[in-house]
């Protein structure tokens, strides 16, 4: 019989309906026609409030009449949210203040100007930014005719001492709207990162390609740059909480913009000088690695020079090196591979932290405006709100968080990039899809947060089903997000505890919902971590995948039901249990018209614990204390259906 591990801990918590097992006996009752209820079963004992987005803008973060929770179970699919499995302490959510949308910004007039900041800033009157990814020099999106950094000196000199460093360019537009944007949002995260050193420090001594000269006086002296920025930022009003070393190290050809192919080696050079340095003058500043995408381009591998390698790994040689000890952890692009990697990563180096830090929104040649905003509200939605935070990153960064309709000022570089906000022709200030799925996150998730578990059957590849992610404020509040990807209307369930309330979603759109820390909400039972195990079934293919916490992957039974089908799972050793959550997830009508849940303490001898049969997507069997190794759950009926499951979870 094959056998499949299963690396990830059980996330979620469940509701209590099926009813309980009580007795000394481990004897086969029948329990599909109790439910537990109190005399209170439908009073509502907490209330959640919702805000929607939908992709034809007839809602844009619009809040509609709150839900009320119930002591109740619904037969829909239901998105469990478990506050005691957790994970990464997010930081926040935002963009890049540019030179073009600073640009931007000022052909605005004063009052325009600070109406649109609060609009991005202020989490009242506005969506609430907290994070900026701010350059370090000029990027493509530049207004200014020439590319610059903060120590250009004429062709064929040097400046090792630094003294011709100025961030003077920055003090006109720059650094006054960061500096409002901290008024603002106090919480507000700054994150710093150059795309070129200095000419004079590179080969070809051009700001457009090529690398740094390969020389220790060299590194040494863009360390001391990198933390002369930080502390002229410092001195500013604008703290730097972020610093990585290069922009995109393996994008050698740049079109026409700056940028710098640094691999490992180089990176890791720097770094090592670069952290005692930064270490002394700004011991609050953390030094990210890497910062590209999440698979190394196809572009970028044929552009390896010969007889160099790829270096496909690149963040993890660099963790690895010596300089992984300077380095809080990794960052990330969308332009390439998936988050995903993010995950494969944290499981290599978990004591190290992962950021995604650039995103920008696109569009082709011939899309209208509403193909656009629907395009990249649902992607953005499924990749970035839910797919990156779902894969342990503590930030959701765009680009340019202002732009014309042109798409620009930009001086070489993408000429299809979209912002969080344009402005058009006519003067006036419109709010794009990435001003909606990051203000999803940014007006709601506050800086410190704790992303804890919520089941979720949605994929960053669309598979038309719903998405989540949860996240629980420093206040003890939890905001909720769920996408609906599908182009039909959904209808589920949210769990907390033994509190449940249904809600419909239009197709494609997005929302969060919020609720106050309460006591009725708080579950009563724990998650049984599932770390370890191993499972295997009946039909046999894909075992694990009703029992690796994660709801988009579904052990199916790929035939009618029929009496005899199963899965078990090896929890490794003997371990205690009081309920079996049975979770057929989004597949509708998939699940168990019989079941049979069975225990062993060594996989041969079988005792039966209950039985029952399944009304909805979601079952939870409660039984009485339970010691077991092995646990297997029977399918005792028929049906035209399959049998599916997306999760199956263990509660003490």
């Amino acid at each position: 019989m094959r056998r499949h591990a299963i690396g990830a801990a059980v996330a979620g918590s469940a509701l209590l309906v099926s009813g309980v097992l009580s007795g000394a006996g481990a004897q086969a009752v029948d329990l599909s026609g109790q439910t537990q209820q109190d005399s209170q079963a439908d009073k509502a004992t907490a209330t959640a409030r919702v805000w929607v987005t939908t992709p034809d803008r007839a809602e844009l973060l619009h809040e509609r009449a709150p839900v009320a929770f119930r002591k109740s179970q619904s037969a829909e699919t239901t998105i469990t949210v478990d506050p005691d499995t957790q994970y990464q302490t997010m930081d926040g959510f935002g963009a890049s203040i540019t030179d073009s949308s600073a640009d931007i910004l000022y052909r605005l007039t004063p009052a325009e100007r600070d109406k649109t900041m609060r609009s991005l800033f202020d989490r009242d009157k506005g969506i609430g930014v907290s994070f900026l990814r701010q350059v370090v020099g000029s990027s493509d999106f530049t207004a200014a005719p020439q590319h610059y950094t903060y120590d250009d000196v004429p062709a064929g000199q040097t400046d090792f001492p630094l003294r011709h460093f100025s961030i003077a360019h920055d003090q006109t537009q720059i650094l006054p709207l960061v500096r409002r944007a901290k008024q603002l949002n106090p919480s507000l995260k700054v994150m710093a990162t150059p795309w070129s050193p200095p000419a004079w420090m590179k080969t070809g001594d051009s700001l457009v390609g090529g690398r740094l000269k390969d020389d220790p006086a060299v590194y040494n002296a863009y360390a001391r740059y990198l933390v002369k920025f930080v502390k002229a930022y410092e001195a500013a009003g604008v703290p730097v909480d972020f610093l990585s070393v290069q922009n995109e190290p393996q994008n050698r050809k740049p079109s026409a913009y700056p940028g710098t192919d640094m691999p490992v080696r180089q990176q890791a050079a720097v770094i090592e000088a670069l952290g005692p340095m930064l270490r002394a003058a700004s011991p609050r500043t953390k030094i990210l690695g890497y910062d590209h995408n999440w698979t190394t381009h196809p572009g970028d591998i044929e552009s390896t020079p010969p007889g160099e390698d790829p270096e496909t790994d690149y963040p993890y040689q660099l963790l690895d090196s010596p300089a992984g000890k300077w380095i809080a952890g990794t960052a990330y692009h969308c332009y390439s591979g998936d988050p995903s990697a993010q995950s494969a990563l944290h499981q290599t180096f978990p004591d190290k932290g992962i950021w995604f830090t650039e995103c920008s929104g696109s569009h082709g040649p011939n899309d209208t405006p509403e193909q656009i905003f629907r395009g990249t509200l649902t992607w953005h939605a499924r990749t970035l709100m839910l797919g990156t935070t779902r894969n342990w990153a503590k930030s959701v960064v765009n680009w340019n968080i202002a732009l014309d309709s042109t798409g620009g000022p930009h001086n070489g570089g993408c000429d299809t990039c979209t912002g969080l906000v344009t402005l058009q022709p006519a003067g006036t200030v419109t709010t794009d899809a990435e001003y909606y799925t990051i203000g999803h996150l940014s007006k709601f998730v506050r800086s410190g947060a704790v992303r804890i578990a919520s089941t979720s059957y949605g994929t960053t590849g669309w598979n038309g089903q719903l998405m989540s992610s949860a996240f629980r404020n420093p206040d003890g509040s939890t905001a909720l997000l769920v996408h609906n990807e599908n182009d039909d209307p959904r209808t589920f369930a949210v769990a907390v505890g033994d509190q449940s309330f249904e809600y419909t979603l239009p197709g494609g759109s997005v929302a969060t919902f919020t609720w106050p820390r309460s006591q009725t909400l708080d579950p009563e039972l724990s998650p049984v971590s599932l770390t370890g195990a191993t499972a295997s079934a009946v039909p046999a293919a894909d075992a694990g995948f009703a029992f690796d916490a994660d709801g988009s992957t579904v052990w199916q039974s790929k035939a009618a039901q029929a009496a005899g089908q199963y899965v078990q799972v090896d929890l490794g050793t003997a371990k205690q249990f009081r309920r079996v959550a049975i979770d057929s997830g989004g597949n509708i009508g998939d699940y168990a018209r019989g079941w049979q849940v069975s225990t062993s303490f060594d996989g041969t001898s079988w005792h039966p614990l209950a039985s029952g049969a399944s009304t909805g997507q979601l079952t939870n069997v409660d039984v009485r204390p339970t010691r077991a190794r092995f646990i297997r759950i029977t399918s005792t009926g028929t049906s035209d259906h399959w049998w599916s499951l997306a999760d199956v979870r263990l509660y003490k």
